[in-house]
């Protein structure tokens, strides 16, 4: 999972950038990277850390033009090398770099197509340099000095027609302008918006709408599955379908944990969906046990506590902050190895003794993947004092991999996977548990919104695989790929490709 900004602007859009990524920065903490682009050079620095520790002052002096892309990343494929910070440049044909959110499903097949039929070398193990690839092969043949906006949308027409997976990209070829666009399907999210100046319209291009929001960007809309959106060195926007058939099946883990509360994403609001999603688990709490003996809810922070408060409201017990979060701690179900997860659970979290004592809690979780962080949430609340603990999660059982930019981990590291919603509850501890429906929580997003949506890809809780290009044995090498020992392995090995064009001083 990553952020993606681009910029055609007026005037100096460093600044933007940066600040477009630090709202961005809850889609990945792993590394950084903005270019701009000034005449006929391209001014590129990326480096692995957050926002603020890989941008100093001298960096950010040097990034001149009034165009720029920008990306912070979470790595779903390859290492976490630097050498995989974005975004990628190649300099054929006019000078392209590219920023990416997704993972690409035939991504094996794409590399030795682009080494023994298009010619191009892939320098790294990120998918993301393969679409980059991909789109500038696309472009080179067609032989065009200075490509129109249709030359660009032939191009991603071919992108469309060659990769499979979840893809949200932004490109930017040099002294040409920006392009953006998004897969077939609609997986991972993108946006843009315009601003006006006195010297004309501005445009952004964003995964979030909070980016826009933040910078000053009015939202036009969300881009449509399978569209480009083209901003030219003019300031001039073109749009195009450039996807045959096109269906909107947005990932819903988007909007139980990734995006932030302020965003909308195909014109549903996030925080109105988590609204819903405490609604409807609270209804099925009364349901199945009318006469419940909470006394407290408490959210376990921060994603959970949208829908742990309507739920609260819902039941008509008091909600309270149980928990105090170290904002500096990263997401514990990404972290490699149960070791220092089990570690920095206990950093990440401090219980409030006064709200647990005595009391029968209800914690609330946006969802649970390994149940690494609430058998130590648990364990938390009775040492703080709690009669009785009970546990809900705002999202179904979370019993398969994402193989669409989520670094969900291998199906053997997750709690749900194989375990009934008892066996899971003695697991993790709990006194009694309860997950949200897929029917509800699809619904939460849904109810009150325009937008008509083809479905949802909910694969880590169905194994429906939305692209139609799944089976075992690719469900097998991603488990192989993904499993901490794998991980481990990767992270020792590192990559020792020197990035020519990167910054560093």
């Amino acid at each position: 999972m990553c952020g993606i900004v681009g910029i055609a602007a007026k005037s100096r859009v460093n600044q933007e950038l940066y600040d477009a990524l630090t709202v961005l920065q809850h889609r990945g903490q792993d590394a950084a990277g903005i270019v701009t682009c000034e005449g006929t050079r391209f001014f590129l620095r990326k480096e692995n850390g957050l926002v603020r520790d890989v941008f100093r002052t001298r960096h950010m002096q040097r990034l001149a033009g009034n165009m720029g892309i920008g990306h912070v990343r979470y790595p779903t494929a390859g290492s976490s090398s630097s050498a995989e910070a974005q975004p990628f440049y190649v300099n054929s044909p006019y000078g392209i770099t590219l920023a990416h959110n997704g993972n690409l499903t035939n991504v094996e097949e794409i590399k030795e197509e682009l080494f023994k039929s298009d010619l191009r070398h892939i320098n790294t193990n990120s998918d993301s340099e393969v679409l980059l690839n991909v789109f500038a092969h696309e472009l080179y043949k067609q032989q065009k000095l200075k490509p129109a906006a249709e030359d660009i949308f032939r191009a991603v027409e071919r992108v469309h027609q060659r990769c499979r997976g979840g893809y949200a990209v932004i490109s930017m070829i040099l002294g040409h302008g920006i392009v953006g666009f998004r897969d077939p399907n609609g997986i991972r999210p993108m946006v843009f918006g315009k601003r006006e100046s006195e010297l004309g319209d501005e445009y952004m291009i964003a995964s979030e709408s909070v980016a826009l929001d933040s910078q000053g960007y009015t939202l036009i809309r969300d881009v449509a599955p399978g569209e480009a959106v083209y901003i030219d060195a003019e300031g001039q926007l073109f749009t195009y379908q450039c996807a045959a058939n096109p269906k909107l099946t947005p990932c819903i883990f988007e909007y139980v944990y990734f995006a932030r509360p302020d965003s909308r994403m195909d014109g549903s609001s996030v925080y109105r969906s988590r609204l819903k999603m405490g609604e409807k688990l609270a209804e099925k709490i009364l349901r199945e046990r009318p006469e419940h003996d909470i006394d407290v809810v408490i959210p376990i922070p921060d994603t959970s506590r949208t829908s742990a408060l309507q739920l609260a409201n819902r039941l008509g017990v008091k909600f309270r902050e149980g928990f105090i979060k170290n904002r500096y701690i990263g997401r514990t179900f990404i972290m490699p190895g149960q070791g220092l997860r089990k570690k920095s659970v206990k950093q990440k979290l401090n219980a409030i003794d006064l709200e647990f004592k005595d009391k029968n809690v209800l914690l609330v979780d946006d969802s649970i993947v390994r149940g690494t962080t609430c058998s130590q949430i648990i364990e938390m609340a009775r040492e703080a004092g709690a009669k009785k603990v009970y546990f809900c999660s705002a999202a179904p059982e979370v019993r398969y991999p994402n193989v669409y930019g989520i670094d969900m981990p291998a199906a053997d590291e997750l709690i749900a996977n194989g375990r009934s919603c008892d066996e899971i509850c003695e697991l993790i501890g709990a006194d009694w548990m309860v997950f949200q429906e897929l029917d509800d929580l699809i619904d939460s997003v849904r109810e009150g919104v325009d937008t008509h949506f083809d479905g949802f890809e909910c694969s880590v809780f169905n194994k429906q695989y939305v692209t139609g290009d799944i089976d075992e044995s690719y469900l097998e090498r991603v488990q192989a790929a993904r499993n901490d020992g794998a991980k481990n392995q990767t992270e020792q090995g590192g990559n020792a490709i020197i990035d020519l064009h990167n910054d560093e001083s």
